[in-house]
């Protein structure tokens, strides 16, 4: 089986949990209480998207190749990951 990497942005603002979405999958999240537990969660939320779009018959999206810059300001941390997963 194939596999894609897709590029993850982990982010945190100081009264929350971690978050972590997919730029290439819109409305692809996923949260936890460490940076681990939220990138085990995306790497799910990941492939039961891409189930879904396949059931409804949708081309899956390529990752994009990007260049990001990382950045932290005193109210929130922001940083990129890659998961990869079976296509």
């Amino acid at each position: 089986m194939k596999r894609i990497q897709y590029l993850v942005r982990i982010n945190k603002d100081p009264d929350s949990d971690w978050g972590a979405s997919v730029p290439d999958l819109p409305g692809c999240v996923a949260t936890g209480k460490t940076i681990d537990g939220a990138l085990r969660r995306i790497e799910k939320a990941i492939q039961l998207h891409l189930r879904g779009m396949r059931e409804d018959g949708l081309m899956l999206p390529l990752p994009r190749r990007r260049s990001v810059t990382p950045r932290r300001s005193s109210r929130q941390v922001d940083f990129y990951a890659t998961v990869e997963v079976a296509a």
